[in-house]
């Protein structure tokens, strides 16, 4: 099995999800089964059918998250010394050269990405506009509506 990157943080949010699946909505769902299975009749129970896909979307995920986990090269972006370039976790404020906007960004993996929160996908096209380039360098990414350049104002690894 191929290893991903995630951050610390990353990993740490998906261990924490791991917990909950496995205390909490775990029981709660064998518990829904054993009341369903309680009132009589499964075979017109849906009740019991519903708790029973519950528990199958649960355990799907479980092992989901396991395997990610197993397979996660951590990375913590604090101690990062990549020389001033654009790696995984770095976090890059960008100025668009046609409008003058500025955006932050942090480059994180798959799992982690949230756009609205300024974290952005390593496999996202202006990730890999972004990876290996320097503050002052510019980037040209190919946007959906045409291509966009952004100069790289800063790039930090907290």
């Amino acid at each position: 099995m191929a290893t991903f990157p995630i951050t610390k943080r990353g990993a740490e949010l998906l261990k924490a999800e791991l917990q909950r699946l496995k205390s909490q909505d775990r029981p709660a769902v064998i518990a829904a089964i054993a009341e369903a299975r309680a009132q009589g009749d499964l075979s017109e129970n849906a009740e019991y059918e519903a708790a029973k896909d519950r528990q199958g979307f649960i355990e799907g995920r479980i092992a989901e998250v396991e395997g990610k986990l197993a397979a996660a090269q951590i990375i913590d972006p604090a101690s990062l010394d990549a020389g001033g370039r654009v790696v995984f976790g770095a976090t890059v404020e960008l100025e668009d050269e046609d409008t003058g906007e500025t955006v932050k960004y942090q480059i994180v993996g798959e799992d982690e990405a949230d756009l609205k929160l300024g974290l952005i996908n390593v496999g996202s096209p202006i990730a890999r506009a972004l990876i290996g380039k320097e503050e002052g360098d510019t980037a040209e990414v190919q946007a959906p509506g045409g291509v966009r350049c952004y100069e790289i104002v800063t790039v930090s690894y907290r």
